[in-house]
């Protein structure tokens, strides 16, 4: 029956590239409501159920309402009461991570809500959150980063994901040279740290003649702390910037406009593939 169906659609757009057919997988680890730390669920939530705005698939500022969307979890769960919804959608909590009981006046309160961010923000940004000045640039904003909450939470989400590679990774040489096992781990911050000293002209020896200021030793800490999961006090032991404190202070003020304009060519084709690599 599945095969029917998709057969279906392959036959209606033979021609079409995008989500459905190709791309990849994305998860991004979310703190979860009841933490004590702020609305990222609720904020996630009115993120994907506001994607048909963002789409221009519904027009709010036409008197359309985000049920006029049939295949969100909205029209076809949260505005349910819940004899009427699939039981596997968890709408209750939904709901109470936005402060609403699940009654037929919570679930138009949801609803409303909704339709007045629809309204009343800029259709490419509505639903997306803001990205503060001074944050850990690892952090999502739900279209690019790892994971979103608090920079504690991405700590523990890191050191969690570390253990868990460590324990389970078999002693198979394959295994281990597996792109979706290692991209985000020591092995490869190690490997771009190599290949981006070679591009830069430089040897190890060599970082701690250089200033803190140095465009090729911070856009080298920039590439591993955004891309990677190692942490600050690894960035200032293999860049030898002094310490963790000292790479947070230098990659906040970092400009990677500026920087990439005082960088050799071959610097900048190695920043370029190694971001264009990115999970």
């Amino acid at each position: 029956m599945v095969s029917k169906y998709l057969h279906a659609a392959l036959q209606c757009a033979p021609s079409r590239v995008g989500h459905l057919f190709g791309g990849r997988y994305k998860a991004v680890p979310v703190q979860g409501h009841g933490e004590g730390t702020g609305d990222y669920l609720k904020t996630l939530m009115d993120y994907i159920h506001l994607n048909p705005v963002r789409a221009r698939i519904i027009a709010p500022r036409e008197r359309q309402s985000v049920l006029d969307y049939a295949w969100s979890s909205i029209a076809g769960g949260y505005a349910l009461p819940p004899t009427r919804r699939a039981k596997w959608l968890a709408a209750e909590r939904g709901l109470e991570a936005c402060g609403l009981p699940d009654t037929t006046a919570g679930r138009r309160q949801m609803v409303e809500r909704l339709d007045r961010r629809a309204a009343g923000e800029e259709i490419k940004h509505c639903g997306v959150p803001p990205q503060e000045a001074e944050v850990d640039a690892r952090c999502s904003h739900l279209r690019r980063g790892w994971y979103w909450g608090t920079q504690g939470f991405g700590e523990k989400m890191r050191k969690l994901a570390a253990t868990l590679l460590k324990k389970s990774a078999p002693k198979s040489r394959s295994y281990r040279s597996n792109p979706h096992v290692t991209e985000h781990g020591e092995k490869q911050a190690e490997a771009w740290l190599k290949e981006g000293l070679r591009a830069a002209g430089l040897k190890a020896g060599e970082l701690a003649k250089l200033k803190g200021s140095d465009a090729r030793k911070l856009m080298l800490a920039d590439l591993l702390w955004r891309r990677t999961v190692v942490s600050q006090e690894w960035l200032a032991e293999k860049l030898a910037m002094k310490s963790a404190a000292n790479v947070s202070q230098q990659l906040r003020r970092l400009d990677r406009k500026q920087a990439r304009t005082r960088l050799s060519e071959r610097m900048r084709s190695f920043l370029e593939e190694a971001e264009s690599n990115e999970a």
